[in-house]
């Protein structure tokens, strides 16, 4: 488990097949933010060009569940906002790298 400020977080949320990114919000306050917080970071990620592991709409949907996942802890929506790019950021240059070096490893 890794730490959020000195709180302990969870990993993300195993993406199951139907599941919904914000099901387990139930504070109305959370959700709305975490709803704004997460088109503003797609709005980032499109805006930065980072890097993405799938097609657009299975990043966006994984980015959501990162957004889900962090919101309960955010204290505003811009550090939602920070934490998920981060997060984001972390899983797609990791899994990139590995990719890569497979690949150099094959050929």
């Amino acid at each position: 488990m890794s730490s959020y400020y000195g709180r302990n977080l969870k990993q993300c949320p195993v993406k199951e097949e139907g599941a919904m990114p914000f099901s387990s919000l139930s504070d109305p306050a959370v959700l709305a933010r975490a709803l704004s917080a997460s088109d503003a970071a797609w709005e980032r990620v499109k805006d930065e060009q980072i890097f993405m592991l799938g097609s657009e709409e299975a990043e966006r949907t994984r980015l959501k569940f990162i957004v889900g996942s962090l919101a309960p802890l955010a204290l505003s929506e811009e550090e939602l906002v920070e934490r998920a790019i981060e997060h984001f950021r972390q899983k797609a240059s990791h899994e990139g790298a590995s990719t890569h070096l497979h690949s150099d490893s094959v050929v």
